[in-house]
């Protein structure tokens, strides 16, 4: 019924991938999206789409992983033609850690955005304390996608919507200090995706413990219950959101 449409099925942190993807499926998680960070991770992701009928892939060049560039930048061209790489991603900018080089993140995000454009695929956005430099980027490139783990304000929502883009929720929405119920509310369902960030993000009530595809539904059912919208609309459209954007 639903979709993971962001997780990040590295065997670093899955003892056996096989049955986190048979736990989320036994519950209603029917397709999934995993995505790429550096070229190791890269690599898994182009494997497991091979293995698995309903695991699809986006790869790319994380922030915080601006290394082997060159050799991302052939893997990327090598497989983009691959009908199960649905995406270019995760890419973008955080500013978040100290010490990061932030002329360097927009040279390679830049890239990334031409590659995207080049080869006519969405992009995934990982934005960080980097909300400003990266809606002027995207401004000025011709992409659609979504905004990965969205936690910034309704305005700079609605700004990345008029671009193009989709808004991705994750876990974090559950957190008791969260605002972004309040973002949501006020935007169209039209214009998000659910994700989980698998093994991050964990959903309430099961903070503490490692997060999996599986608990997508948590995020739709807090969705459910506090936009008073029907189970089977929700996952109808949110699929529509997904298919419109990453013909899946």
């Amino acid at each position: 019924m639903y979709t993971d449409s962001h997780c990040h099925l590295y065997q670093e942190y899955y003892d056996d991938i096989n049955q986190v993807i048979t736990n989320a499926i036994k519950e209603g998680v029917t397709k999934f999206i995993t995505c790429g960070c550096d070229y190791k991770t890269n690599f898994e992701v182009i494997n497991i789409i091979t293995n698995y009928q309903n695991v699809y892939g986006a790869i790319g060049i994380h922030p915080t992983e601006i290394n082997k560039v060159s050799e991302i930048l052939k893997l990327i061209e090598d497989n983009i033609n691959n009908p199960k790489i649905v995406a270019i991603g995760e890419i973008g900018l955080d500013y978040h850690y100290e010490g990061f080089n932030k002329e360097e993140q927009i040279s390679v995000f830049e890239t990334m955005l031409s590659l995207a454009e080049k080869y006519h695929k969405p992009v995934i956005i990982h934005s960080r304390d980097a909300d400003e430099d990266t809606y002027n980027i995207l401004k000025k490139h011709h992409v659609k996608g979504v905004i990965h783990s969205f936690s910034s304000n309704l305005v700079m929502a609605q700004k990345y919507i008029a671009l193009g883009f989709l808004i991705g929720i994750n876990g974090t929405i559950t957190f008791k200090n969260s605002k972004l119920l309040e973002v949501v509310k006020q935007i169209s369902l039209t214009d998000i995706l659910i994700e989980t960030d698998s093994p991050y993000l964990t959903p309430v009530p099961f903070r503490g413990e490692k997060n999996e595809p599986r608990r997508v539904l948590e995020i739709a059912k807090f969705l459910s219950t506090n936009l008073r919208i029907n189970n089977l609309k929700l996952a109808e459209t949110l699929g529509e959101n997904l298919q419109r954007f990453f013909d899946i």
